[in-house]
């Protein structure tokens, strides 16, 4: 939690609060079921929580934006995120149910009213959403021929153009070179300057 404080110290005392809680949460759903690798749930806030936060260094979401975390699975980076706008709508969707158990049970847990869990593919998704976020599940293209069909066309609120954010790791280049002048790349180590961030990367594609 220490680290969540000091990149985020305008956090209120009821977010630091439902941060605190997502610790013994997932450490029981661990217990129970391999949502994070059993070897590093101890670095639960580093590299699950903090790494979900990266994508709040880079855009900060206006009231009212509607954002769908594509292959959620226990819920990241939704569910962090989720605390840090809670005037923001989250729709966390995995096809794995019990997973999206997981995510379901720690979104209810921590009281969060925001958050909305659905055991699906995102290709049966109907709804529109602003941002389309996601983990690093999948190769950027596939995301975006996945998922493309949920971008809000008529309504946009924030500074970036309605479109998909990924946490992704390592090289990168041959994913975004098809987007060409749509993408943004933001290097995480810019602003967490922990060594698990080295080659993290915030990346932005414009649909």
């Amino acid at each position: 939690m220490e680290l969540i404080k000091r990149y985020f110290p305008e956090l209120t005392n009821a977010q630091l609060s439902q941060l605190e809680m997502l610790g013994p949460l997932y450490t029981d759903w661990n217990s129970k079921i391999n949502v994070i690798s059993r070897k590093d749930i101890d670095n639960l806030y580093e590299h699950h929580i903090l790494h979900s936060l990266a994508i709040a260094k880079v855009i900060k979401f206006v009231a009212g934006t509607r954002i769908a975390d594509v292959g959620t699975g226990g819920g990241f980076p939704g569910i962090p995120l989720a605390i840090l706008f809670p005037e923001c709508s989250f729709t966390l969707i995995d096809s794995i149910g019990k997973k999206v158990r997981v995510a379901q049970d720690v979104a209810l847990q921590t009281g969060l009213k925001n958050v909305v869990c659905r055991h699906e593919r995102a290709e049966d998704e109907k709804e529109h959403f602003e941002f389309i976020l996601s983990r690093g599940v999948m190769p950027l293209y596939d995301l975006c021929s996945i998922a493309g069909h949920m971008i809000e066309r008529k309504v946009q609120h924030n500074a970036y153009p309605n479109g998909v954010i990924c946490l992704k790791g390592g090289e990168i280049g041959g994913e975004t070179a098809k987007f060409r002048k749509v993408t943004e790349t933001v290097n995480i180590e810019d602003f967490f300057f922990e060594e698990y961030f080295k080659d993290k990367k915030v990346v932005y594609v414009q649909l």
